[in-house]
């Protein structure tokens, strides 16, 4: 199961990156996420953790398993039968702007079960964290 989401923001790639990473103030942009935690201090790096607790799912933690600094960062959380692999990527565009690209991906023996279930939830989910994002960095 695969779950994408994008857009384009009237913002340099470098300030919705800071706004991206900064994972401990999801909630205040997105209404997908009520609160988010990191398990580490410091910059988001290869290894760091952070608990996500989202209206309607279970607390989930995610593991960054890749980043490229700037551009973007991948994670993982495993819950029994089920392994979602978060992606999130920002491009620069001309003129100052950028292109953001959301995707969960799921794999597991009941991926397409909870796909089926939730798959709609995680479209809107996808949805409102990048229009959220999107707002966020155009207003400042």
């Amino acid at each position: 199961m695969r779950f994408e989401a994008g857009t384009e923001v009237a913002a340099e790639a470098e300030q919705v990156w800071a706004v991206l990473v900064d994972v401990e103030r999801w909630s205040e942009w997105t209404p997908s996420v009520r609160r988010a935690s990191r398990g580490e201090s410091g910059p988001l790096a290869v290894g760091a953790t952070a608990r996500l607790e989202q209206p309607k799912l279970r607390p989930a933690v995610w593991r960054v398993t890749e980043l490229v600094e700037g551009r973007s960062f991948s994670w993982v959380s495993r819950s029994p039968g089920v392994t979602s692999l978060g992606e999130h990527r920002v491009s620069p565009l001309p003129g100052g702007r950028c292109r953001v690209e959301l995707v969960i991906a799921q794999s597991g023996p009941l991926a397409g079960p909870v796909g089926w279930l939730y798959g709609d939830l995680t479209r809107r989910y996808l949805r409102m964290e990048a229009d959220g994002l999107r707002r966020r960095c155009e207003r400042d």
